[in-house]
């Protein structure tokens, strides 16, 4: 990688753990700079305004840490319906990185950023729709295979199974604590036995 290369993914990911915590509209390009210790000139070498710098981290960083972390997770032969428990298992209790405190990264983009911006919301909207499209074609797999009913409809699933991991994260980050993660959990449990 180049330096100029290093330069800026060291901003990407330094502004989005700010902005994880903060919020987007409440972190400063100064905090940022500050915070990556990279020159003024260097930041702005990079991305013109604060705007373009948060549409980068999400196409430049969300959107293939979520290639990695659900696709490749369903690509494998076991029961997607666990596949799908285990991810949202783990992001909610596992992953080191989500603090209950701060709730859902993608989640607060679309909070804070989506009514007001139309460049936020289509970025936004790609990276949700490719979440939902990869829990779909798994559960449609799913039902090739004879391991969820045919009836069962795998959009529905999907968004029920996403809107519901975003709403709880609210009430994590609301309530400061996981133990609503684990009430969620039991319940999505339920609901998924009861697809197969």
């Amino acid at each position: 990688m180049k330096k100029s290369e290093a330069t800026r993914l060291t901003i990407l990911q330094k502004a989005f753990e700010l902005i994880y915590v903060k919020g987007f509209q409440t972190t400063s390009i100064d905090e940022i700079i500050a915070t990556t210790q990279v020159t003024k000139g260097a930041f702005y070498y990079h991305f013109k305004t604060k705007d373009e710098m948060g549409l980068a981290i999400i196409n430049e960083l969300m959107k293939p840490n979520f290639r990695r972390n659900f696709i490749e997770s369903l690509q494998n032969n076991k029961n997607p319906l666990d596949n799908i428990y285990e991810i949202i298992y783990n992001l909610l209790m596992e992953t080191d990185f989500l603090k209950v405190e701060y709730g859902c990264p993608t989640s607060n983009f679309v909070q804070q950023m989506a009514p007001w911006h139309t460049a936020f919301t289509q970025a936004l909207h790609e990276l949700s729709k490719e979440w939902e499209n990869t829990f779909t074609e798994s559960i449609e797999k799913g039902k090739e295979a004879g391991m969820i009913k045919q009836e069962v409809s795998a959009r529905e699933v999907s968004v029920f199974v996403i809107s519901g991991y975003w709403g709880v994260r609210n009430l994590g980050k609301v309530e400061n604590s996981k133990e609503v993660y684990l009430v969620y959990l039991k319940g999505l449990k339920s609901y998924l036995k009861t697809l197969q």
